[in-house]
């Protein structure tokens, strides 16, 4: 028997009349005709070359060919039932999820303490697995489902296939040792051409965005030093000259850690839109509606370094 060639509800009709042994009762309870019902089961004769049910005392006996598949078919409707047809449902308070998302270190510091304290209060065995890809890992780990969301800047998830909200636009600071022999509260476009500096080219991309706009503007400086890491960037400019531009968050951690201190740039420069992607195999999933649901909920239109209240950042 070629399997392609059965209808799907012939299977349904057999289970309740196997059950009901009636045609009238098995048409009631589908909300058929009799007729509707006497004709799949003429179809189902001619598919299983077996009469299936001969009628005997006023009801519809089955034969024992019908006998033999009655338990497969219960269990096919079983596991369409619940298993495919299942309602489906997400309880964060029982979840045991465990949340991948891609961000920055500085992003790690501004996201993750409210996440964690979201997860604490409202999912308590769920968990966040943090990671940091490049460009074109981080467009296959989303494909593929091995990541969940990424929140921060991502200029390549631009495609179709990605899913984006806007979050809140994120500004650049300034910073260079308090005690800056030439630099006091704050920097003047020539102190600044003058001055050497220091860039982190990152991952995350977001000094491209200054970058671009000094090109747009015909300036050059000196760089004296280039790092992947924003890290240890506070120390290198709390022993040194040199000036560093940087987004507003590594600039308020750096005047906490550090000899160091943030200032306005000299030049209007484009903010960073932080935004949170995902990927369009993921939109009806449940459990990511309810995270990035929890991520719109404290980040939209609210950065935390704007904050006076934030545990770790002061105003700029």
């Amino acid at each position: 028997m070629d399997f392609r060639r059965l209808d799907m509800n012939l299977i349904l009709v057999f289970g309740v009349l196997y059950a009901q042994r009636s045609v009238t009762v098995a048409a009631r309870e589908l909300g058929m005709s009799q007729p509707t019902i006497s004709a799949a089961l003429n179809k189902m004769r001619i598919f299983f070359k077996d009469e299936l049910f001969v009628r005997r005392a006023g009801s519809m006996q089955p034969t024992p060919f019908a006998d033999s598949i009655a338990d497969p078919v219960s269990r096919i409707l079983e596991t369409i039932r619940n298993e495919l047809l299942q309602e489906k449902s997400f309880d964060p308070a029982t979840t045991d999820r465990v949340f991948s998302v891609s961000m920055s270190d500085i992003g790690e510091l501004v996201w993750l303490p409210t996440l964690l304290r979201v997860l604490r209060d409202e999912a308590p065995n769920a968990s966040i697995r943090c990671v940091s890809l490049r460009p074109t890992e981080l467009k296959d780990a989303m494909a593929n489902g091995s990541l969940d969301l990424a929140v921060g800047y991502f200029p390549d998830l631009s495609e179709a296939s990605f899913f984006q909200q806007k979050l809140f636009d994120h500004p650049f600071a300034c910073i260079v040792r308090r005690d800056h022999p030439r630099i006091g509260d704050a920097i003047s476009a020539e102190q600044f051409l003058e001055a050497e500096h220091a860039i982190v080219a990152a991952e995350g991309r977001s000094q491209e965005i200054f970058e671009k706009r000094m090109l747009d503007l015909g300036l050059k400086r000196r760089v004296l030093l280039r790092s992947p890491h924003y890290m240890s960037l506070p120390v290198q400019i709390a022993h040194s000259d040199m000036v560093s531009v940087v987004p507003r968050a590594v600039a308020q951690l750096a005047v906490q850690t550090a000899n160091v201190k943030a200032l306005e740039p000299p030049f209007e420069i484009p903010a960073i839109e932080l935004k949170q992607f995902w990927h369009r195999r993921v939109n009806s999933d449940l459990a990511i509606i309810w995270f990035r649901g929890q991520v719109a909920r404290h980040f939209l239109n609210r950065d935390p370094t704007s904050d006076p209240l934030s545990p770790l950042f002061g105003q700029v």
